[in-house]
C-alpha cells in the first residue's frame, strides 16, 4: 500500500512535469509557409519591443531584467520581445561573456510570461565571427530548442555586402548547426544594407532548410515607400519577412517622430501579416528611446515614456485588437 506521503510526492512530481509541458506548449509553434510566418498554423503578426545592445558599460543593459519583460507583457500587451546581444563591439559578448547571461535572463522571463522571444546576434560583421556564432547558437538551441517561444536571429544588420557570396554562406553554416539540434524553430536571417535589401535575398533564397524568414528593418524618417516596394517584391518572390527592428524616427536612431510614415508601415505590416519589434528599450537621450533618462526598468507612466514611447505603446497595445 502506498503511503499518503509517497502519493503526495508522486502528485507533486506529476504536477511539475505537467507545468513544464504547459510552459513549453503555451505558445503555438512558429512555421513558414510561402511568404507567410504562421503561428499555430495561422497567418497573423506579433507586435512587441526590442532591447538595446546588451554591451557592458553602454548603459542600457540595466533593462535586461525579468521586471522589464513582465511590464511589457502586462502594460504594453506585447506578444514578442527581442534580446539584442552585442557581439564584437566594446563590451560585447566576445569581450564579456556576461552578455549571454543578460540574454538568458530575458529569454527565461519571456518563456515564463508566454511571450515569443528573439535571440539576436546583434552584429554588423557576423560573417567575421562564424565560428563564435555557431558555438553560441548551438548552446542556445540545446538550452531552448524545445520551447516554441524561441526564435533565432542569426545576423542583425549586414552592411552593404553581397547576399549570395557572403551573407548566405554564413547563414547556411549557422542554420545547419542549429538545425542539427533544433529542427523546427523559426530562424531569421539578416539581409544586405542594414537589412533593407530583402529583394536581393528573395532572388537567391535559402532552400536547404525550412522555417526561414528574412529580416526587414525600417526607420520611418528615412525608409518610406521605396522600402515597402522592396518588401513587396521580396514577398512576391516567395520569401517571408520579419521586422525584428523598426523605429519611429530617422535611421540614426534620433530625430523627430514621423507618425504618418510609421502608420503607413503599420498598415503595411497588418495587411501582410509581418511581425515586428520596435527599437528601442532605452533611456538614452535620443528620439528612438522608449523611456526618458533615468526612468525605472518597469512600471512606466506616460511621463516616463518619450513621445516615441507613448506612440509605440499605443501601437503595441492595440495590435491584436
Amino acid at each position: 500500500m502506498i503511503s499518503n506521503k509517497v502519493k503526495s510526492l508522486f502528485a507533486t512530481a506529476a504536477a511539475a512535469v505537467f507545468a513544464t509541458s504547459v510552459a513549453v506548449m503555451d505558445v503555438p509553434a512558429v512555421s513558414v509557409s510561402g511568404n507567410q510566418v504562421l503561428f499555430g498554423g495561422q497567418a497573423k503578426s506579433l507586435a512587441g519591443n526590442s532591447f538595446f545592445w546588451s554591451n557592458t558599460g553602454w548603459g542600457q543593459e540595466r533593462f535586461y531584467t525579468a521586471e522589464t519583460v513582465r511590464w511589457l507583457k502586462s502594460d504594453f500587451k506585447a506578444s514578442i520581445v527581442r534580446a539584442s546581444m552585442g557581439v564584437d563591439d566594446e563590451g560585447g559578448y566576445l569581450e564579456d561573456a556576461s552578455n549571454k547571461t543578460r540574454i538568458e535572463t530575458v529569454v527565461d522571463a519571456a518563456i515564463a510570461e508566454d511571450l515569443y522571444v528573439i535571440i539576436d546576434w546583434h552584429s554588423h560583421h557576423a560573417e567575421d565571427y562564424r565560428a563564435e556564432s555557431i558555438a553560441f547558437f548551438e548552446e542556445m538551441a540545446r538550452k531552448y530548442g524545445n520551447n516554441n517561444h524561441v526564435i533565432y536571429e542569426i545576423y542583425n544588420e549586414p552592411l552593404q555586402i553581397s547576399w549570395s557570396n557572403t551573407i548566405k554562406p554564413y547563414a547556411e553554416a549557422v542554420i545547419g548547426a542549429i538545425r542539427a539540434i533544433d529542427p523546427d524553430n523559426l530562424i531569421i536571417v539578416g539581409t544586405p544594407s542594414w537589412s533593407q535589401d530583402v529583394d536581393a535575398a528573395s532572388n537567391d533564397p535559402i532552400t536547404s532548410y525550412s522555417n526561414i524568414a528574412y529580416t526587414l528593418h525600417f526607420y520611418a524618417g528615412t525608409h518610406q515607400q521605396w522600402l515597402r516596394d522592396k518588401a513587396t517584391t521580396a514577398m512576391n518572390n516567395g520569401i517571408a519577412l520579419f521586422a525584428t527592428e523598426w523605429g519611429t524616427v530617422d535611421a540614426d536612431g534620433d530625430g523627430a517622430v514621423n507618425r504618418s510614415e510609421t502608420n503607413a508601415w503599420m498598415d503595411f505590416f497588418k495587411q501582410n501579416n509581418i511581425s515586428h519589434a520596435n527599437w528601442v528599450i532605452s533611456d538614452k537621450a535620443e528620439g528612438s528611446s522608449l523611456v526618458n533618462p533615468n526612468a525605472p526598468v518597469s512600471g512606466w507612466s506616460s511621463s516616463d515614456l518619450t513621445e516615441s514611447g507613448n506612440f509605440v505603446r499605443d501601437i503595441v497595445r492595440n495590435w491584436g485588437a
